[in-house]
């Protein structure tokens, strides 16, 4: 059985996420754009779920994966703040599959903006993170058995 306390990433995993989200943030304007892009060209009927003013979401991702980034090291802190994220989301009507195609997206501009130095581990552990963040999502979205 796995330590609940333990970081659920390798400290080599989260270390990559940090450094690339780093440079990925230089670059924060153009991360911003490409993940919107890639999202609205692969799957448009989710435009109706984020705000119009595209500019004011782009910082509200930009700052959600800083936060992310910067409490991998606390992971029990961040599940909590995750499963309230995953409530929130409940009432905009997002969905589970949702969250694969925002992951899709998000792994793609990744790699649009990082270009060679978005290596197969360093997907990898973004992979792994977004997994691990979209199950608190879930959790958090998913109905309290107590008040069936």
């Amino acid at each position: 059985m796995s330590d609940p306390l333990a970081p659920p990433l390798p400290a080599q995993q989260a270390a990559l996420i940090r450094h690339s989200l780093s440079r990925a943030l230089q670059r924060r304007r153009l991360l911003g754009q490409r993940f919107y892009r890639q999202l609205f060209d692969r799957h448009p009927e989710l435009r109706t779920l984020f705000s119009d003013d595209l500019a004011a979401q782009e910082r509200k991702l930009e700052e959600t994966l800083d936060v992310f980034a910067g409490d991998l090291s606390r992971w029990e802190a961040l599940r909590p703040a995750m499963r309230r994220l995953g409530g929130r989301h409940v009432g905009y009507g997002v969905r589970p599959e949702h969250y694969t195609q925002v992951g899709e997206a998000l792994l793609g501009a990744l790699a649009e903006v990082l270009e060679e130095s978005f290596t197969p581990e360093v997907r990898a552990a973004w992979e792994r993170v977004y997994g691990l963040l979209t199950q608190e999502m879930l959790r958090g979205a998913a109905p309290d058995p107590g008040e069936a």
